[in-house]
């Protein structure tokens, strides 16, 4: 062990020196570098013995008559007894933190209800990364549900703000949308009661108290149905999902975008959904605004449709560990708003569907 052997190097050294030159106050370095990397009480044996060493020093110079050998003694067991003390605070804060890791993850699991792998005929990968320090989750909000069509529904949105003090309105959010998922046959009544109850639960839960400015978010739902190429999708002031198509990538901007839910502004009509094509082999990409905006060390914000389009994936896994990787490349490992993904990838039906052709005006899809 490397503290041992500078006691032991250092007792043999002023020993051998005399008493022109005193190194037992270096033993001090003994229990200090112990305590970086091992705990109190190997911390404290490790000074114990560096004592023990400088006794045996004085001892060979003289005993401890002397006023400068008791005081190197004091010092020495007041400073190791210090170290100690560090080792102690700093291992107590490591458990401390390990348990509010545990609370966290146990809250997101709870909170966010992780997408299995597999639902209908779809494959699924998400991501949440949480800006907040210390914490893995915040108000960013993903959701998947089956509903009696046959279909999928997808929730990805946004809560203004970031942080701890979003959790309670994205909670809210994703509960309302799980309950209702099933219930409403078509998504305008589905975004629309969703909105009421999110209306009804931001009176309860945000914090005007800390922050009076309005609450709300934003949202993208999406109906997949497990025997039509034809999704649907209603975009609530959301950034648009990334379709992905024989190597090709097609941003699906909403012709008409409906207001943030929780505003009491939102009337959903059916000509305000939009629809795409979504064929077996394809995947859709979609985020929150936290990806969009991550900004690099001098300022640039993250390009994802063009980096998504660079990448050679071949499944959502895979298209999110690039996306991952290269995001944090981009920010330096670090961002400033929460970020999350849901990738989603149809796979080969059952009950095969006929194919069509899909018309395109000015290089943009038609939905």
């Amino acid at each position: 062990m490397i503290a041992l052997a500078l006691i032991v190097a250092i007792a043999v050294l002023d020993i051998g020196i005399g008493t022109s030159v005193h190194l037992g106050p270096l033993l001090v370095i003994a229990p200090t570098l112990t305590a970086s990397f091992a705990g109190p009480r190997l911390t404290a044996l490790v000074g114990a013995l560096a004592v023990v060493a400088l006794f045996i020093i004085a001892i060979f110079h003289g005993g401890l008559t002397t006023t400068n050998h008791v005081a190197q003694l004091i010092a020495l067991a007041v400073l190791s007894a210090l170290a100690v003390f560090v080792c102690y605070v700093r291992e107590r804060h490591a458990r401390e933190l390990s348990r509010l890791r545990s609370v966290a993850e146990t809250a997101q699991r709870v909170l966010l209800r992780p997408p299995p792998r597999r639902i209908g005929p779809l494959r699924v990968a998400w991501l949440y990364l949480a800006a907040e320090d210390e914490a893995q989750i915040g108000g960013d909000l993903l959701a998947v549900a089956r509903a009696d069509q046959p279909c999928t529904r997808i929730l990805v949105g946004d809560v203004r703000g970031h942080g701890l003090a979003s959790v309670d309105e994205a909670s809210a959010a994703m509960g309302a949308f799980r309950e209702c998922a099933h219930r409403y046959g078509s998504l305008p009544e589905l975004v629309t009661a969703v909105e009421d109850s999110v209306c009804r639960n931001l009176e309860e839960v945000a914090d005007t108290a800390h922050d009076a400015d309005e609450h709300f978010i934003t949202a993208v739902m999406i109906d997949i149905p497990d025997h039509s190429p034809q999704a649907e999708m209603l975009n609530c002031g959301h950034p648009p999902p990334l379709l992905i198509h024989g190597g090709q990538v097609t941003v699906l901007h909403p012709r008409r975008p409906a207001p943030p839910l929780g505003l009491r502004a939102l009337s959903v009509e059916s000509d305000r959904t939009d629809r795409f094509t979504f064929e077996p082999g394809d995947m859709l990409l979609l985020y929150t605004d936290g990806v969009i905006e991550a900004r690099s060390p001098t300022g640039a914000f993250y390009p994802l449709a063009e980096r998504v389009a660079s990448f050679d994936a071949s499944s959502p896994d895979a298209l999110l560990h690039e996306i991952h990787r290269d995001l944090l490349t981009h920010t330096g490992d670090q961002l400033n708003d929460d970020a999350a993904f849901l990738i989603i990838e149809r796979t080969p039906s059952r009950h095969p569907y006929r194919p069509h052709l899909v018309s395109h005006v000015d290089g943009s899809p038609s939905f």
